[in-house]
């Protein structure tokens, strides 16, 4: 029997540093995991102040959604992760900066860490069809 699942691997966004995929497409749908703000050429974080970390968390995620053919029009949904919500507005700012017009669904939560020290972190889902 055929995998309904595609494992999805952008060159341009960092590779997973645990067991999972950077992105999973199943017929019409693109489940993208989580995306902190490694810089894909270093492996370095990019997180000098919490606009650059929130920059990089969604060049990342373009770089998932581009390899799928996909870009932020096609978001259906994300999630954002924050260590402290005192950040919520300076991430939102660049959020809805790098999203131009799309207005995907969103959450946004509190939790108590991030890997690697981040203090944001972004996944989505988009529709493909």
């Amino acid at each position: 029997m055929q995998s309904l699942l595609e494992i999805v691997l952008s060159p341009d966004a960092p590779a997973p540093i645990g067991p999972y995929s950077q992105a999973i497409r199943t017929r019409d749908f693109l489940f993208c995991s989580g995306q902190i703000a490694l810089d894909p050429a270093t492996g370095e974080m990019r997180n000098a102040t919490i606009e650059e970390e929130t920059h990089q968390v969604m060049k990342n995620l373009f770089n998932v959604l581009k390899a799928s053919g996909a870009g932020y029009a096609n978001v259906a949904k994300t999630t954002i992760f924050l260590t402290n919500m005192a950040d919520f507005g300076s991430v939102n700012k660049v959020y809805e900066e790098m999203l131009g017009t799309a207005r995907p669904a969103r959450s946004t939560v509190q939790v108590a860490a991030l890997p690697k020290g981040a203090r944001v972190e972004i996944e989505c889902i988009a529709c493909l069809a």
